[in-house]
């Protein structure tokens, strides 16, 4: 008996597997930091170093940016999937816009409040 592996269950996949690049290279790079300043008297105890801890923050964020990138190309792949599998059926194809105009709106949310936080944040650097 042959069984078949769904969109979704590889979509999940891809998504578990690609949201793990940007944290080993985040990973990384905090390991060849350390290992340029090998100094048990001048590491502190919290593994920062002599970095400021706006550059991990907004390390954080680009990680999940790309997250949220990913998610909508996922999305948007698995609606033209779905309105290209729809063969005429009417519930097919407005569930598939619905899942369009959904990730574009959440898209469009994401990305303003980025750039709202990168203005307001801008500010306060003086």
């Amino acid at each position: 008996m042959k069984q078949k592996i769904s969109f979704p269950t590889l979509a999940l996949l891809a998504i578990s597997v690609m949201s793990v690049v940007p944290a080993l290279a985040f990973a990384k790079g905090n390991l060849q930091d350390a290992a340029k300043t090998l100094d048990s008297k001048t590491i502190p105890q919290t593994g920062l170093g002599e970095s400021e801890p706006g550059l991990y923050i907004g390390t954080v964020i680009n990680a999940a940016l790309t997250l949220v990138g990913l998610i909508f190309l996922v999305l948007m792949v698995y609606a033209g999937y779905l309105w290209m599998t729809a063969r005429g059926e009417s519930e097919q194809i407005d569930k598939a816009r619905q899942i369009i105009t959904a990730s574009i709106i959440g898209l469009v949310i994401v990305l303003s409040a980025y750039a709202i936080s990168t203005f307001v944040t801008g500010r306060f650097e003086g």
